[in-house]
């Protein structure tokens, strides 16, 4: 008896133990008050490369699927082709419109003075106020007035002086893309590579200027990407944590947890899975690949094996989105969050040491989202029905 417990103690089986349901690391489930991604950490600065933003927004327009020939050697799929998931992200340029010093200290990152532009568009104003029709849309019309270049320069000077990170103040043209809002998202760019003085003096060139993606971003690059999640409201725990279901016969439902705790101590532990809120979290997702970057107006989807002319837009639009007119990307994969939600992209924190796949796009999918697509594009679709010019 004594040998079989000792081989009971040992041995490893469900019956026995289990791994617990659901992550503990993302704790506590609850809506997050962040609607936009926000950066906890930039990527490392080098100053031995030249300056350069490492962060862009974009907003979800869908998604769509691709043939490509994989280049894998050892994988089953080397030399085969593959169907692959892409989602699209619409990303209009963003607009510079202030630089941030910041300063050491023991405690972090402490920011030291802010540096505006000249004007500001009235679009980037609404986002200092709540209730932009209700208000006087005085913002930074003192500052307009009273603007000259040596105090700018003075300002600069400091930061160029004391600072050790020096940002950018950015914002999105989200007018450009036919949302209902209005109001742009505005954020943080930190500028790496160089010293304090040509990060500033490559900050000073940008203001009040249009960044498009193409500047910080590359085809074939791995990116971050930081979101928030789709949300699903109150949920119980079988769909929260992934605990299994109780059997059939169990009195008083089954989709519950059967013993949340010991009579001492007598509370509920942290660790048991309970009912409560399931998705709107806030997420990064490390090294997503860039697959193509589209350029506003331009009939880019075409390739070597598909040479016809037509843009990322599926027929009919995308659902829920409509149709992408800006510079757009396409990423390998699923991201965070429901369509047209904003998402900050930036450059990754922990790039990976593979060997960079050549990407090979044979074909990309243009066939409307709803229902049965037949057709890729509209021409092809009157060809086929006889519609007159």
């Amino acid at each position: 008896g004594e040998v079989q417990s000792d081989h009971q103690r040992t041995m490893s089986h469900r019956k026995f133990e289990a791994p617990r349901h659901g992550s503990l690391g993302f704790l506590p489930r609850k809506r997050t008050k962040k609607h936009r991604g926000k950066v906890r950490s930039f990527p490392n600065d080098d100053a031995s490369k030249e300056c350069h933003l490492t962060a862009f927004m974009g907003y979800k327009a869908g998604m769509t699927h691709v043939l490509r020939d994989v280049e894998r050697p050892g994988s089953k799929l080397h030399k085969k082709e593959a169907v692959e998931a892409v989602t699209i992200l619409e990303t209009p340029p963003m607009v510079v419109v202030g630089i941030v010093g910041y300063i050491e200290t023991p405690r972090g990152l402490r920011s030291l003075t802010t540096a505006w532009a000249q004007s500001l568009s009235k679009e980037a104003v609404r986002r200092f106020y709540k209730n932009w029709y209700r208000s006087k849309c005085k913002a930074f019309t003192k500052y307009q007035a009273n603007y000259s270049e040596d105090n700018l320069n003075k300002t600069l000077a400091r930061i160029a002086k004391y600072c050790s990170v020096v940002r950018v103040i950015a914002h999105t043209q989200i007018g450009l893309i036919k949302l209902r809002q209005k109001k742009p998202h505005f954020m943080e760019v930190q500028v790496n590579g160089g010293d304090v003085a040509a990060k500033v003096a490559f900050a000073k060139e940008l203001l009040e200027k249009t960044v498009p993606v193409r500047s910080v971003f590359a085809e074939g690059e791995k990116i971050d990407i930081l979101g928030v999640t789709k949300g699903h409201g109150y949920k119980g725990v079988v769909n929260r944590w992934g605990v299994t279901r109780l059997p059939r016969k169990t009195h008083r439902g089954l989709r519950k947890v059967a013993c949340i705790g010991s009579w001492h101590p007598a509370r509920v532990g942290f660790t048991v899975a309970r009912a409560g809120q399931r998705g709107y979290h806030h997420r990064t997702e490390l090294n997503k690949k860039i697959y193509r970057i589209g350029t506003k107006g331009a009939l880019d989807c075409k390739t070597e094996q598909d040479l016809t002319e037509k843009s990322i837009t599926p027929l009919g639009g995308f659902p829920h989105y409509g149709s992408v007119r800006e510079d757009w990307l396409m990423i390998k994969g699923g991201t965070v969050g429901v369509k047209k939600r904003v998402l900050t992209l930036t450059k990754a924190r922990f790039p990976t040491a593979k060997r960079q796949e050549p990407i090979n796009i044979k074909f990309i999918d243009t066939a409307p989202k709803f229902g049965h697509g037949r057709f890729q594009t509209k021409a092809e679709k009157d060809k086929h029905f006889g519609v007159k010019a």
